[in-house]
């Protein structure tokens, strides 16, 4: 692809290539991400001093010194006095560093229209495992820390702590008594056919309507769910009950295929395993079943059996977060999968990046040279969408298309065709893009 400030991308010009060049890439991705959040604490004391008009400018001011001496690292400032920083790394040590660097950087007095002023920011920050880490909580983990930070007016940061840092027992206990007492539900998050312009599938996510705490969302009980040995159940119930509105959506016309995630450690429990297959063919269900690349290298000889099983009975395996961990191209030509979903890291950026679109076509030409389709997650522009189009992309899911929604809204979203704005807005993107990638 060609375009203004980027490069031209070589595709590779065969299948042996493309597993080269995938395998170099892939092996670099960050394996860690990160949000700061800086807010001016002295922003009522420079607008006395400067008037409104341009105290107004000040988190521009912030954001263009910061830009300067770190490009890396994405800037949005989302209020007058609120800039937002995200930026992977492969360590955590890289959040205590960076925060570091912004302190500093921010220390020295600013220019503002000839005079010298300080202004004073006080960081909030969250950490979280790629591709673990939810965004939700990741905001709200930041958004938590920077309210600490103004008490101590010092860099405060949040590590979103993994499943060896919580009380696993009581989530796990919590989790049974969730399951029986109908607190959990689904939401569903829609995947368009770019070519046929239809909504063939959806994504089957768990939510979890807590008591006490209210929404949990799946990324602070899942590992718990491992860890405490009720994933099972769960994974269970959550095929039980994506049955049933499956057949609530064929009711209303709507032939839809759901797809459910299962965890690596599923995938060598033979009695889920014959459990599973009975409750699919009981019910002559259409599903599909999301496994990480990551689940199938823990015990490759039990997974590769298993996943056949679900294939041969009509269950459609897709390779979820496909690059975000080690990714193992001998195993993935030995899966009978059907689907390769591209993970979101690389799509959010395919816009913004000279080395994504490389390895974003890369996996689209790898996974059509293994007879399977791609599903790009994390769609949220028009541009992305349109580009995606014209790699020869086969399915998008993301925020573009619709969020994850419970099953009520995901019913009126099929009736009322939404996905078709959706299209008509992505059109002009795609013709641009398009001319583009072809001078290229």
């Amino acid at each position: 692809m060609a375009g203004p400030g980027s490069q031209s991308v070589d595709v590779p010009a065969s299948r042996e290539q493309a597993l080269a060049t995938l395998s170099a890439l892939a092996a670099q991705r960050p394996t860690w991400q990160f949000l700061v959040l800086g807010e001016i604490a002295n922003f009522a004391k420079i607008r006395r001093h400067l008037g409104c008009a341009r105290a107004e400018l000040l988190v521009a001011d912030v954001q263009s010194r910061i830009g300067s001496a770190l490009p890396t690292l994405r800037l949005a400032a989302t209020s007058r006095t609120t800039i937002e920083i995200a930026f992977e790394g492969d360590r955590a040590g890289d959040l205590d560093e960076t925060l570091d660097r912004l302190r500093d950087l921010c220390e020295p007095m600013f220019d503002l229209d000839g005079e010298l002023h300080e202004i004073e920011l006080v960081f909030g920050a969250a950490a979280g495992r790629v591709p673990q880490a939810d965004e939700v909580r990741l905001v709200e983990e930041a958004e938590a820390a920077l309210v600490e930070a103004r008490s101590v007016h010092s860099p405060v940061r949040h590590d979103l702590a993994g499943p060896e840092a919580r009380d696993i027992r009581r989530v796990s206990d919590e989790l049974r008594a969730a399951i029986t007492e109908d607190q959990l539900f689904l939401a569903y998050q829609p995947k368009i056919h770019v070519r046929r312009q239809e909504i063939g599938s959806a994504e089957a996510l768990v939510r979890w309507n807590h008591p006490d705490r209210g929404l949990v969302l799946p990324g602070d009980f899942i590992g718990a769910a491992e860890d405490g040995e009720v994933i099972d159940l769960l994974t269970l119930w959550t095929i039980r009950r994506a049955i049933d509105d499956q057949r609530t959506l064929q009711a209303a016309g709507h032939d839809l295929r759901i797809f459910i995630n299962i965890s690596g450690q599923l995938l060598g429990d033979q009695n889920f395993v014959d459990a599973a297959c009975r409750l699919v063919i009981e019910a002559d269900a259409k599903l599909g079943f999301e496994v990480t690349e990551t689940s199938v290298i823990r015990d490759p000889e039990s997974a590769i059996a298993n996943l056949q099983r679900f294939a041969d009975i009509g269950i459609i395996v897709a390779i979820d977060d496909y690059g975000a961990g080690l990714s193992s191209l001998a195993y993935l030509k030995q899966l009978p999968a059907r689907e390769l979903k591209i993970d979101k890291l690389f799509v959010t950026q395919l816009t913004s990046s000279n080395r994504d679109p490389l390895i974003v076509r890369s996996t689209i030409d790898l996974a059509h040279a293994l007879e399977m389709e791609v599903v790009a997650e994390g769609v949220e522009t028009h541009s992305a969408l349109a580009l995606l189009t014209v790699m020869g992309c086969d399915m998008v899911q993301g925020f573009l298309i619709s969020r994850p929604v419970a099953l009520p809204a995901l019913l009126a979203f099929l009736e009322e065709d939404q996905h078709q704005h959706v299209s008509r807005d992505t059109r002009a993107s795609f013709n641009g893009l398009a001319t583009a990638w072809k001078r290229g």
